[in-house]
């Protein structure tokens, strides 16, 4: 395969992804804004777990020009919208997560890297009682993990 047709299959690829994540911006109300449409295809061409931080670097790396200030914003709105979760992994730490569907974590505190499980993988028997009034909304689970 010459370098030429891989260049076009990379546009293709590209342009494909685009076009998605556009159609997926408005599925869930969001305006495709040129801010969230390269965040959207960072984070949504295939399931991965990013940080503001690390969402914010890998643009500038691009050379996107981007303030802290719309990353941040960005991804609040796809969490508000449910097109990414949120992961708190400590209260200092968020991560967005493009795995919608409900799951669990490990995170790894040596490396900052968060891991899906399954949610079939794990059990969670001998919830407490709850208070009054109240129901289980979601139950997600972390497990803190480092190297040996």
């Amino acid at each position: 395969m010459s370098s030429f047709s891989l260049e076009c299959s990379n546009m293709d690829d590209v342009i494909q992804l685009k076009t998605k994540v556009e159609k997926r911006l408005k599925l869930y109300g969001l305006r495709p804004t040129k801010a969230r449409l390269r965040i959207g295809m960072m984070l949504l061409d295939h399931p991965k777990h990013l940080s503001a931080e690390q969402v914010y670097e890998r643009l500038l790396e691009k050379g996107h020009s981007i303030s802290k200030a719309t990353v941040y914003n960005t991804l609040n709105a796809f969490a508000e919208k449910g097109l990414v979760n949120q992961v708190a992994v400590d209260p200092s730490r968020m991560y967005y997560d493009s795995t919608t569907n409900a799951h669990h974590h490990f995170f790894n505190i040596d490396t900052g890297q968060l891991f899906d499980i399954p949610s079939d993988d794990l059990s969670v028997e001998n919830i407490p009682r709850l208070p009054e009034n109240t129901k289980i909304q979601d139950l997600e689970i972390v497990i803190k993990i480092k190297n040996k």
